[in-house]
Order: C-alpha cells, then sequence, then structure tokens
C-alpha cells in the first residue's frame, strides 16, 4: 500500500512560517548579553526569561480554546501580527525597569501564539499513518532556527549592535506574517468544547505521563537555553553559534534520515537512548574546556532533541481526540514556558551560588531522576 504523502502544500507553508518566526524568535538567545550590558545579574536573567514564560503559560488556556473554536489560522495570523509589534518595542530600550518586563510579557504572549498554533495545524495536516516522521520533519523548521539564530547573530553582533540585532528579528516576523496569510484552514475538524475541555485534557490519565517527562525534558533544555551565552562569555571559548549549529546539524541529519525509525521499532524504544544522549550532552557541557568539547556538548544534546521532541509531540497528538488537539497542544508547548519559569531562576541561583558546572550538572540529574 502507498504511504500517504507528507510534503503537502499547506506542510510546506507552514514549515516556512515557523522557520521564519523560529529565526525571529532565536535571535534572541544573544538576549542575556544585552542584558548584562545594562547591569543585570545572572539572577535577574533568569527572571526576565520567567517573565515571558509567566506569559507564555497564562495565555495557553485562551490559545487553546480558540484553536479549538476559532480555528488555526486566524489564531496564526494574530501571533504573527503580536510578534511583529512586540519586537518593535524591543528598540526604546536603555536600562532595566518595568518597561523592559511589560515587553517579555509581550513577547511571552506573541511567541506562545504562533508556536502552538503553527505545530497544531502542521499535527492536523500530516497523515496520521506518519505522524512521527512528520512531526520530524516539520520540526526541522524549528532546528534551523535554533542554529542559525546564535550564527547569524554572532554575525550581526559582530558588526553591529542590539539594534540591528532586533531589525533582523524584526525582518523574520514580517516574512512568517506574510507566509502565514496562505494558509487554509484544516477541514473536517470537530468543534471542542471551551473552557472545561482544557481542563479535561491536562487532567487525562494517559497523557499525563507526557506531561511529566515533557516537563522534565524541557527544564532540562533550559539550562542551556537560557544561560549558554553567558556561559561562552564567561568561559572564553565556543561560541553560542557553534554549539547551536553542531547541536542543529545532527538533530536534523536525525531527523532526515532516521525520521521512519520509532514508528518502525517502536518509540519508547528510540526515547530513552535519545534521554540519555541528552543527558551525556549535558555532562560533557559542564566538564567543557575548550571549544571542540562545546560542539561535542552540542552534538550530544542535538542528537537527544532529535528524537525526544517529535515522539513526545506524536504521543500526544495520538492520544488526544481531534477535537481536543488545540488544548493538548497548548498544554505540552506551554510545558516548555514552565521549565524555563522555573529553571530560568533555579539555574541562574546555582550560578550565583556556584557555577556553570553546577547548572548543566544539575539539569543532568533533574533529566537522569525524572525519567527514572
Amino acid at each position: 500500500m502507498t504511504e500517504p504523502r507528507l510534503l503537502t502544500r499547506p506542510l510546506v507553508l507552514s514549515f516556512l512560517a515557523n522557520l521564519a518566526q523560529g529565526l525571529s524568535f532565536f535571535l534572541f538567545v544573544h538576549f542575556p548579553r544585552f542584558l548584562e550590558d545594562l547591569g543585570a545579574s545572572s539572577v535577574e536573567i533568569g527572571i526576565l526569561f520567567a517573565v515571558t514564560a509567566v506569559a507564555s503559560v497564562a495565555v495557553r488556556p485562551a490559545i487553546g480554546r480558540a484553536l479549538d473554536h476559532r480555528g488555526r489560522r486566524t489564531v496564526i495570523l494574530g501571533g504573527a501580527a503580536l510578534n511583529t509589534a512586540v519586537v518593535l518595542l524591543y528598540f526604546p530600550v536603555t536600562a532595566l525597569g518595568p518597561y523592559i518586563y511589560a515587553v517579555r510579557i509581550l513577547h511571552g504572549f506573541a511567541i506562545a501564539t504562533l508556536f502552538t498554533g503553527l505545530f497544531t495545524y502542521a499535527a492536523d495536516v500530516i497523515p496520521a499513518q506518519r505522524r512521527v516522521e512528520g512531526i520530524a520533519l516539520f520540526g526541522v523548521s524549528g532546528l534551523l532556527p535554533i542554529a542559525l539564530g546564535g550564527l547569524i547573530g554572532d554575525l550581526v553582533l559582530q558588526s553591529g549592535d542590539f539594534d540591528h540585532l532586533f531589525l533582523t528579528s524584526l525582518a523574520f516576523g514580517v516574512i512568517a506574517l506574510a507566509l502565514a496569510f496562505p494558509l487554509s484552514e484544516p477541514t473536517g475538524l470537530p468543534v471542542g468544547a471551551g473552557r472545561r475541555r482544557f481542563f479535561e485534557t491536562i487532567r487525562q490519565p494517559d497523557l499525563r505521563p507526557v506531561w511529566w517527562i515533557t516537563g522534565i525534558f524541557s527544564l532540562a533544555l533550559s539550562a542551556y537555553f537560557t544561560f549558554l551565552r553567558t556561559f561562552i562569555d564567561d568561559a572564553g571559548f565556543g561560541s553560542v553559534g557553534l554549539f547551536f549549529a553542531t547541536y542543529s546539524a545532527v538533530a536534523i541529519t536525525e531527523r532526515l534520515t532516521l525520521g521512519w525509525l520509532p514508528e518502525r521499532i517502536g518509540q519508547k524504544r528510540v526515547l530513552l537512548p535519545a534521554i540519555v544522549m541528552l543527558g551525556a550532552g549535558l555532562v560533557v557541557l559542564a566538564s567543557a574546556g575548550s571549544a571542540v568539547a562545546v560542539g561535542v556538548a552540542g552534538a550530544l544534546c542535538g542528537g537527544g532533541h532529535g528524537f525526544v521532541f517529535p515522539i513526545l509531540s506524536a504521543v500526544t497528538v495520538t492520544r488526544a481526540s481531534a477535537a481536543e488537539r488545540g488544548s493538548a497542544m497548548s498544554i505540552f508547548t506551554a510545558l516548555f514556558d514552565v521549565a524555563t519559569l522555573i529553571g530560568g531562576p533555579l539555574f541562574g541561583a546555582v550560578i550565583a551560588i556556584a557555577d556553570y558546572r553546577g547548572t548543566f550538572l544539575l539539569a543532568a540529574g533533574i533529566l537522569a531522576a525524572g525519567t527514572a
């Protein structure tokens, strides 16, 4: 029997829109340095990232209801427009204070809306028979910005300042908005059941283990997504671009060449080794003493991420009914913001008390204990 086609027009358009919005967002991997220049401590940097996460989590129930009631396209366009507007608000920032906290809150609303909307849309248009493979392929649009955001940011900041970085982010945001306009609403989706449906989905028994391991996984990620920039500056070797380039290269190669593996041999059989690989990358990063070690850590972390994320995404979509898909994906993506909310202040405090080595080892320990 012929397998259904993956590369349809809706999937390609949503892929490109997600790629553009990802580039707009992941340029902010350099944002901790901007905050340091304003006089922020590691703890305050963690708090500012946590503020964005709080906003993202708080808006998720509304996003889930909107996706299930108003449709995917409306939510995606709204998120893309808000993201474009929010990036403009970074230009006047010259000092720490209430204004930057307000901007970070709005940025959290925008990214939560776009990220959830586009991933839900992709899940709708990917054939069920090829769900893990399709989500893994779509996820490349989220991995490329992780690599390119670091590299592009390095290049921009070598020849310019943070205004140039914000301008580059704005350009990618406008591209994402333009790409979202041609998206057609998926057909044949049942209507959700409102607020009660969202919170019932949180409590759904067969989804609880997914929420747990997703939370543990995303907490481990928050250690280096939040503090890699300042770690590199403090260590004096390697670069953000190097880490995320190897990270994404391994994850993308894995998905393009072995994306079929979880559906062939079983999702759980692939999930556990992938988590172990991610933990090993954190340990290598904790003991890194050269640029080569930073690159190896990026490769190991990327190898783990490359399989963990699409497997957990696919399990979420499979276990949630079609009427609950928007709510389920809102919860799934919110867990990454909850992790930043917890991990930002936690790991920032560990850095202040101990050092970066302790932070990355703690993240590896949390991942191991949570998985066990």
